[in-house]
């Protein structure tokens, strides 16, 4: 392991050297930030190591052996959920757009007492390795799995997407490297992580990011503060007498247009939240469901917290990044690494090159921590769901699964890269709205119903689901976002931006229609199937306890 990590290191060092010093992003050559970013790289390479050491099994690799307390997978929960899109995507919209940024915000946070209240205890009791298990519980495995893996595949797509951007916008700024090169290194990184120390590293990596972030964040907040007396009237002032769109910023509209887009969107980041593969994977990591719930209540205080503070720091770019002292993080009148980097310059203004060094390093981390639970999440739909239960029958061994699913890791990783090189130009908040809206229109319905809703048969969540998910996808393609903007056409054919309100509204119809219609002989052993699967879920009699290393 230790060759490949050294071939890495010397091929990033020569892309440095290689890097043109030309394109529009360059920045002078931050030496403290290129120390604290090698200094967290070499750390979390040997956290890999260490979990690699430990991870001997498919629940391991999977799971942790579900050996996590509730505090420590509520900090890694935070990490994995405060990405690249939260901490860049947000205070870059705050910065454009103001108001509407926080939209945003509040919409991934709404989504957290869902997952407290209705499904976390559930989800440890009824599960094993992911939120597949729990809707195939009763069902047919083989459809629920095909199709969950599909709804699962699609978001991580997604996701993952929007995670490359930042990283490769990032590492461009930073050392002045082409941002193909830039998505490349992010890509092989990410690989090393998750196939050698599994769910074990990924938690260690999400915990230690999500201290590093929230820290980092703070300091910025109170530097931003301290220049008003600590007063978050006196900077909304300053913010609003600043932009250019002037007191338009503090109203609604700039960014969501309409109501049907702004319902849209709150659907999408509320119930998706509680979809998303990578997040509801975190649960079966704890001993048991009174961890499972403690985990949710400490992320949730922690993802409230980084919320807070990132309107403050979207309001403290408007501010710092629109004064006279802003104008050397322009060129040609535009942002240097556009939008998305606002966070990034406004911790050099508040803290020199140090705490630039110290962000930008916290924001690699950020997105490296969560491409690792997208990656894991994406290829135990693989491995897991489609071969050994939809292929193998259940038969395969835990050596072949685990194999398929560190190949799987690869295969993912190039899909990011070349999708993260392909979309280099878009909003990443934006970005991930459009994996929620598939999280809460594939994913979310099924789960929610199967743990809720005894008629709920095989035939109404694969009809219901698979109308879901297609309605989801075919309208983000043909959104103006990606008819107009990507494809190039002169008019979307679906006006919206947002899908959600529609496609979940199609996954629940479907699945309760083909439900209750189904007669057959199958739907009415799963029904009967009801008593039993709820049995668990309230009580955790039969589920799988922790692993004893």
């Amino acid at each position: 392991m230790f060759k490949i990590i050294t071939i890495l290191s010397l091929i990033a060092l020569g892309l440095f050297a290689a890097g043109d010093a030309t394109f529009s992003g360059k920045r002078d050559l931050n030496i403290p930030a290129i120390i604290m970013f090698f200094i967290f790289i070499a750390g979390t390479l040997g956290i890999t190591k260490w979990a690699a050491s430990k991870t001997k099994s498919a629940s391991d690799f999977y799971t942790a052996g579900g050996g996590i307390t509730g505090f420590q997978n509520g900090m890694a929960i935070a990490g994995d959920y405060m990405s690249a899109a939260s901490f860049l995507g947000i205070s870059g919209m705050i910065y454009l757009s103001g108001y509407d940024g926080l939209i945003y915000a509040v919409g991934f946070l709404v989504g957290w007492p869902v997952i407290l209240f209705l499904m976390a205890e559930k989800l440890r009791n009824l599960g094993k390795f992911t939120f597949t298990d729990i809707a195939a519980y009763r069902l047919d495995q083989t459809k629920i799995r095909i199709l969950a893996a599909f709804g699962s595949l699609s978001v991580v797509t997604l996701y993952l997407i929007a995670q490359m951007v930042g990283a490769g916008k990032l590492i461009q700024i930073l050392f002045g490297m082409d941002y193909e090169y830039a998505v490349i290194l992010v890509g092989a990184m990410m690989v090393i992580y998750v196939t050698f120390g599994g769910m074990l590293a990924t938690t260690w990596v999400q915990i230690i990011k999500a201290v590093l972030l929230l820290s980092g964040v703070t300091f910025m907040g109170m530097m931003v503060l301290a220049h008003f007396n600590f007063s978050f009237t006196d900077l909304a002032t300053q913010a609003v007498a600043t932009h250019s769109k002037g007191q338009a910023i503090m109203a609604p509209g700039g960014f969501i247009t309409d109501p049907i887009s702004a319902i849209s969107l709150g659907m999408a980041l509320m119930l998706g939240t509680a979809g998303l593969p990578h997040i509801l994977m975190r649960f079966f990591t704890v001993g048991n469901a009174k961890e499972a719930r403690k985990s949710v209540v400490y992320a949730t205080g922690f993802i409230g917290y980084f919320y807070l503070i990132i309107a403050v720091i979207g309001l403290g770019a408007i501010v710092f990044l629109n004064s006279p002292e802003g104008a050397q993080y322009y060129t040609d009148g535009k942002l240097i690494g556009g939008g998305n980097m606002a966070a990034i310059h406004l911790s050099h203004v508040v803290g020199g090159d140090i705490f630039l060094g110290f962000i930008s390093a916290v924001a690699f981390a950020t997105i490296l921590a969560v491409v690792s639970g997208l990656t894991l999440a994406g290829a135990s739909a693989i491995s897991h769901d489609i071969y050994a239960i939809v292929l193998r029958k259940g038969k395969a061994s835990e050596e072949d699964e685990i194999k398929v699913s560190k190949r799987s890791v690869i295969i993912i990783g190039v899909v990011g890269v070349i999708l993260g090189i392909a979309f280099e130009k878009q909003n990443i908040a934006f970005m991930v709205g459009l994996a929620f809206a598939i999280a809460a229109s594939a994913n979310f319905p099924i789960l929610f119903l199967s743990i809720y809703w005894k008629k709920l048969t095989t035939r109404g969540a694969f009809i219901g689901g698979f109308i879901g998910l297609i309605t989801a996808v075919v309208l983000v393609i043909l959104s103006p976002t990606i008819w107009v903007e990507i494809l190039g056409n002169a008019e979307a054919i679906f006006p919206y931006k947002h899908p959600a309100l529609f496609s979940v509204s199609a996954a629940f119809i479907g699945i309760w229609f083909f439900s209750i219609t189904d007669k057959s002989a199958q739907a009415q052993n799963e029904i009967e199937a009801y008593e039993a699967q709820n049995v668990r879920a309230e009580t955790g009699i039969g589920a799988d306890g922790a692993v004893d290393h």
